[in-house]
């Protein structure tokens, strides 16, 4: 985005700094400033200044400096040029375009907003009619009270394919319109335009600043996919928005952790539980774009998001294909953690049975990655011999070459070459001195009997099954294995 240094000047003229402050943080006023504990590092005394009359802030604890654009793309994780359009929406301004084309897509992109807003709001209302009872009854089945229901804008969208788009034409939107944010179809015979989503329990899906731009879907009853989600659109890319990542953003950067559910309603279960950076992917494997969304809203090493998956055998493939995700991604304090719910168990039922307390047990036990690589590396395999070994070696190397920073690479190598010696022995040379003893075996140490120190060792080493716990028995596959 080029902007004329006129209309950015024109932008913090017409809005007061402490005003767009003020609505973020407490201020106090100090003579013809005001002063506040700084909102981007912790402190118990002010130090965070903020002057109108020069249009700036500035923290002497942490040395944070900048504008009105700058305080709402630090406080609000948002970009300069969301910040921009943010803050001309604000003072009354239009984001001036460059071309008709842009002006053009920039009006259309206004309107489909409108559209997709507008939808939002009548799917809230059809909730509550009788049509919308069947539907009602299962959220409050679910757990969710009427306030919960209205905090996450969820909504109904009837069995009848003309309804919505009735309405929609009544408030002025054309069919094409809808038919391009995906909230309708066209049939092939030329017949009129009907819904997408039909006798659905409605969950609207917002971008990073917490306008609604698609819809997540579950089925009440009857044949058809279980959840649906709207295609994407001009507003809306799959692959690139998390579920709750508006509100996430700022609870993140308020001190909540980012945690990656699996569902809809894992997320709404878990915020109402008071996990308020829940998060979820839009019924697809976690993408790269949505792991450097995760990053952004943890820009430091304190508090990585934790990917939190069910206790089952889907469960374990998503992590799986997380781990290829993200390997290739991480970099110097930029990482994630793993948590596993118990078999059987997701965040919604967990929370619901136990409550936040067991699912804060569940978050306390996250893995960090690399012990995730490793124990998804030595699941179902056996070690009985060298040929077996060198397969593990080889697996762990494999995915040590996927990550791209050079540094974190080598101390990954380093990390399992250490985890391999200790549970399996020095390497393979030296595995075959121990076989030349009468009746010796080159990995007795750890899997032949096990004495306790040697236990400890191999606990130490991570050798254990990635969802079953306890050492290997001789002559016996790893804990896990088939």
């Amino acid at each position: 985005m080029t902007l004329s240094p006129a209309f950015l000047d024109e932008l913090r003229a017409r809005l007061s700094l402490s005003e767009v402050a003020g609505r973020r943080i407490a201020l106090v006023r100090a003579g013809r400033e005001f002063k506040a504990c700084c909102p981007f590092h912790n402190e118990k005394t002010p130090s965070f200044t903020l002057n109108d009359a020069k249009g700036f802030f500035h923290c002497f604890g942490c040395g944070a400096h900048g504008d009105v654009i700058g305080f709402v793309m630090r406080h609000d994780n948002l970009s300069f040029p969301e910040a921009v359009e943010a803050l001309a929406g604000q003072a009354g301004l239009q984001v001036p375009t460059t071309s008709p084309e842009d002006r053009e897509r920039f009006e259309r992109e206004k309107r489909l907003y409108g559209l997709v807003d507008n939808a939002a709001a009548w799917f809230e209302v059809q909730l509550r009619l009788p049509a919308g009872g069947t539907a009602l009854d299962y959220l409050h089945r679910r757990g969710l009270d009427d306030d919960a229901i209205a905090r996450h804008r969820l909504g109904y969208a009837p069995g009848f394919g003309g309804v919505l788009v009735r309405h929609l034409v009544k408030d002025g939107f054309s069919e094409a319109d809808m038919i391009a944010a995906g909230l309708a179809r066209q049939p092939d015979d030329g017949r009129a335009a009907y819904s997408f989503f039909r006798d659905r329990i409605m969950f609207p899906v917002a971008d990073r600043r917490g306008r609604v731009v698609a819809f997540g879907a579950r089925l009440i009853a009857g044949d058809g996919s279980k959840y649906i989600n709207s295609p994407d659109t001009p507003l809306f890319h799959k692959g690139r928005t998390l579920y709750g990542l508006s509100r996430a953003r700022q609870t993140v950067a308020d001190g909540a952790v980012a945690i990656v559910a699996e569902g809809y309603l894992d997320v709404i279960t878990l915020v109402e539980a008071g996990f308020t950076g829940a998060v979820a992917p839009l019924g697809t494997t976690l993408t790269e774009d949505q792991v450097l969304a995760l990053w952004r809203l943890h820009p430091g090493p304190e508090k990585c998001p934790v990917l939190c998956f069910d206790g089952d055998a889907a469960g374990r493939r998503a992590a799986e294909r997380a781990v290829e995700r993200v390997l290739p991604h991480l970099a110097p304090d930029q990482s994630v953690k793993v948590a596993f719910l118990p078999e059987g168990q997701d965040p919604d039922s967990l929370i619901r049975s136990g409550g936040a307390t067991a699912m804060q047990a569940v978050l306390d036990q996250a893995l960090p990655l690399s012990e995730v690589v490793w124990r998804l590396a030595i699941t179902g395999r056996s070690f009985t011999t060298p040929e077996a070994r060198a397969g593990l070696k080889a697996a762990l190397e494999q995915q040590v070459a996927r990550i791209g920073d050079a540094v974190v690479q080598e101390l990954y190598r380093e990390d399992f070459n250490r985890r391999f010696d200790a549970a399996l022995g020095p390497a393979l040379p030296g595995v075959a001195r121990r076989r030349s003893r009468p009746g010796g075996s080159a990995v007795k140490p750890v899997i032949g009997r096990l004495c306790p120190r040697a236990a400890r060792r191999w606990q130490m080493a991570g050798g254990v099954a990635l969802f079953r716990s306890g050492p290997p028995t001789p002559g016996r596959r790893l804990p896990g294995g088939a």
